[in-house]
């Protein structure tokens, strides 16, 4: 059957295997695993279906053979901005996106799940880990994990996700353990982070700045530039985290989702603690037959013992700047439309909201609206983008700036997946 094939070789194009049957859980997965046709299956049957999504999420003894499955994708990409004339007038650009390759499966009953990427730019680690299934809805995870916070597994629907992302609080992996926990009703997750993927401040790396995600990597002092490579450095350290979640059925095609988020931690500078880091989240979900709502509250607050104008951000081989304190609101809505147009058997058409605000030491918001469609066709998949932003990463701006202009994107970002 093409669903339980897709289950047992494909899991890792999901990029979250946590649990041998959970791994359609997708937790796991990243900014480019969304982009898999398994996962518009699943979303498919998840609307018309809620029993079932609770299966997908759930089970996690259904795969007894022993194996390790190789996987990846190859992506590529094309962009036309407002923010580049030269990029402008010559049409835009189409370029190489992603190489990967994921390695996933079981020995005995210890549970692998990694993968590793190759940009045209840098190189980096998505995730690596080890797990072992307690119970049937109990699992562990050691070695570099999905970090729980909010909506999961994605606080969003689009290929660039929500301004959350860009401050590490979307799909973010961790070095540390994980335990987590999923029924019908209920969604446990407790983590203790380490550091980040890195190895932290004292991390032995080629840069801070390649690496998937966004982690804190220094201190902005006060007249450096917004990308400028950090002078004061600080890791994330020792974070205790948590996210519980209940779920309300009502028949078979509407669920109700409410939770809270909670992360707790230091910042390091190698030898001792120079910080504190609070971040919280609440978050609801809503689905009704062939539609999707999400909305989500965050903040974040962090204390430095130094005078400081923000944070150093790292990831994408480039260095950024962010408030040491904000909120996020988000509001998205999805409708999945299963279709017959050729090889294309599935379309969901979005619209993604995120506003950063309240942000210290700043007075403008960020903003960051993306409507559009995801495309799926056998292992293809495709994201078409429209992008409308102020003062947000890959949107000509940053969340650490004041003044930057509205600016426009349109993308198409495709790939395939074996």
């Amino acid at each position: 059957m093409r669903t339980k094939r897709t289950l047992l070789s494909l899991a890792i194009v999901s990029s979250l295997i946590p649990f041998s049957g959970l791994a359609q859980e997708s937790e796991e997965r990243s900014l480019e695993d969304r982009i898999e046709a398994l996962e518009s299956e699943i979303r498919v049957v998840r609307q018309q279906n809620q029993d079932l999504k609770q299966v997908v999420e759930s089970d996690v003894g259904a795969a007894d053979e022993d194996g390790i499955t190789l996987g990846g994708a190859v992506r590529f990409q094309y962009q036309i901005t407002d923010y580049n004339s030269d990029q402008r007038d010559r049409g835009g650009d189409l370029d190489f996106d992603i190489f990967r390759l994921d390695l996933n499966g079981k020995m005995g009953d210890v549970i692998l799940s990694a993968q590793y990427r190759w940009f045209n730019y840098m190189e980096a680690l998505r995730h690596a880990y080890f797990g072992y299934n307690f119970t049937d809805e109990w699992q562990g995870q050691i070695g570099v994990v999905v970090q729980p916070f909010g909506i999961m597994p994605y606080n969003s629907h689009n290929y660039f996700f929500s301004t959350n992302f860009y401050v590490g609080l979307e799909d973010n992996p961790g070095a540390g353990v994980r335990f987590l926990q999923r029924t019908d009703s209920w969604d446990f997750d407790f983590a203790f982070i380490k550091n980040d993927e890195l190895g932290g401040a004292s991390g032995g790396v080629r840069s801070s700045a390649d690496r998937y995600a966004y982690d804190v990597v220094g201190i902005r002092l006060p007249g450096e530039g917004t990308y400028d490579a950090p002078t004061a450095v600080a890791g994330e350290n020792n974070t205790f985290m948590t996210r519980i979640a209940h779920k309300w059925h009502f028949g078979d095609d509407q669920m109700v989702e409410l939770g809270f988020s909670g992360q707790l931690g230091k910042f390091n500078d190698g030898v001792s603690n120079v910080g504190d880091r609070e971040n919280v989240g609440i978050h609801a979900l809503y689905n009704v037959g062939q539609w999707e709502f999400q909305a989500q509250f965050s903040r974040y607050d962090y204390d430095f013992a130094i005078e400081n104008s923000g944070v150093v951000l790292g990831a994408y081989a480039y260095y950024d700047t962010m408030p040491t304190k904000a909120d996020i609101y988000t509001a998205n809505i999805a409708y999945n439309m299963p279709v017959e147009i050729g090889p294309i058997t599935h379309l969901t058409w979005y619209n993604n909201l995120s506003i950063m605000t309240n942000k210290r030491g700043f007075n403008d918001d960020t903003y960051m609206n993306v409507a559009g469609v995801a495309v799926s066709a056998g292992g293809v998949y495709t994201y078409v983008d429209l992008v409308t932003a102020q003062n947000q990463p890959f949107v000509g701006g940053s969340t650490g700036q004041d003044g930057g202009r509205t600016n426009t994107r349109f993308n198409i970002n495709f790939g395939y997946y074996f």
